[in-house]
């Protein structure tokens, strides 16, 4: 009972919200072009479903190409990092400094170097996403159990034998926790490379879209764009979530 009550409070709570929203809009008659209520935003979202259901499928697309990039380098650099302390010394105060730097600031920078909008979009998006991977699945690399390394040192085992049979299968819970970290800044990280590219003309995915109703003040598609890409969050985050809970259960398992 008490887990049933867990996983139906987000959602009673929710709906509580948007009745108090949209009886507050009602009651004060908010205008639709300052605060639309949440009927206002699900009727734009129907009228205009042809328009931004492409864009979300375009941010989306950067999204997970840009997670797939970032999960490829993160776990490379740890694995890399896990084999040599020099390799250690030399990239991580790169990928610290990498991961501070707002992207937004480097964006425009990444689109005007690279040619193609696209890889430009999954660049910076990746930028943002790839930190979480990289820095968990070293700290799993680095937490492996010392008596375990030991065994695996008294039966013969080469460095990369311990690697790739001890070390990595032990770092997995750490790099799923950061991979699920990942895909939400993925998504961010195309969201700010998508306003950045909106404002220099390249119409592409839902950040433009926010971009365009902004300028037409028509708020409520501007409200619809960010409850999609809000949803588009939680779905994510809460797959990821799913796929965390049913590789380590089958982990145990074996």
């Amino acid at each position: 009972m008490n887990q049933l009550r867990e996983r139906l409070a987000p959602f009673v709570f929710g709906m509580l919200a948007l009745g108090l929203w949209q009886g507050s809009v009602w009651a004060l008659a908010v205008p639709s072009y300052v605060v639309p209520g949440p009927i206002a935003i699900f009727n734009a979202y129907l009228s205009d479903y042809a328009i931004l259901n492409p864009a979300l499928l375009s941010t989306l697309t950067v999204t997970f190409t840009a997670l797939l990039a970032a999960t490829l380098l993160g776990v490379f650099l740890a694995v890399a990092m896990a084999a040599s302390t020099l390799f250690r010394a030399a990239i991580q105060p790169w990928a610290v400094i990498l991961q501070v730097t707002p992207v937004v600031a480097i964006a425009p920078l990444i689109i005007i170097w690279v040619n193609q909008p696209f890889v430009a979009l999954v660049v910076c998006a990746t930028i943002v996403a790839f930190f979480p991977i990289l820095s968990n699945t070293a700290a799993g690399l680095a937490a492996t159990p010392p008596e375990l390394l030991d065994l695996f040192h008294l039966n013969g085992a080469t460095r990369w034998q311990t690697l790739f049979l001890l070390r990595l299968p032990a770092a997995l819970p750490n790099f799923l926790t950061g991979l699920r970290i990942s895909g939400t800044l993925a998504l961010v990280g195309a969201v700010v490379a998508e306003f950045v590219a909106g404002s220099g003309g390249f119409a592409s995915g839902l950040a433009y879209r926010i971009i365009e109703a902004s300028y037409r003040l028509e708020i409520p598609r501007m409200f619809a764009a960010l409850v999609l890409l809000g949803v588009s969050g939680i779905i994510i985050y809460a797959a990821l979530g799913l796929l965390e809970r049913f590789l380590l259960r089958k982990r145990n398992a074996a």
